[in-house]
């Protein structure tokens, strides 16, 4: 599966504004353009569908910004990709001509619709509260403690 820019970069978003969200607080979006390295111009395009989608909330005004519109822990990775990516979650379209229409059928029940299946389950049963706890495992700013 192949997942575009925008894609990629509004998850990465979401990951950088679930960890840095305090207390309804919005986060710009040169915060993140910043920390992320990613162009402000492009963010603000993927946040577009992301706010149409109702996972931000914009604050207009010299201290405003976005923030989460749910919990970290009710969004899912679904949801964010969905919101971006439309056309991944689109019905393939049929293959084989009428004559063979049983071939069809087969294909996309056994295939096509298993595999649509299958990778909305998994990006259901990942939330953003998950991808927030494996990027702080992966961050490498952990406390180190010395003890003497």
């Amino acid at each position: 599966m192949r997942i575009s820019a925008k894609g990629r970069y509004g998850l990465a978003a979401m990951i950088n504004m679930a960890q840095n969200s305090k207390k309804d607080e919005p986060v710009t979006i040169i915060s993140i353009s910043e920390k992320l390295g990613i162009s402000k111009i492009y963010l603000e395009q993927v946040f577009v569908f992301l706010k149409k989608a109702n996972l931000l909330a914009s604050t207009k005004g010299s201290s405003g910004g976005y923030r989460l519109k749910k919990p970290a822990e009710e969004i899912t990775a679904y949801d964010i990709i969905f919101a971006i990516e439309q056309v991944l979650f689109e019905k393939t379209q049929e293959s084989v001509s009428e004559k063979a229409d049983y071939i069809e059928k087969t294909m996309q029940s056994m295939v096509f619709e298993e595999i649509d299946r299958s990778i909305k389950k998994t990006l259901e049963s990942i939330t953003l509260s998950d991808l927030v706890t494996e990027a702080g495992k992966h961050s490498g700013n952990e406390d180190i403690m010395y003890y003497i």
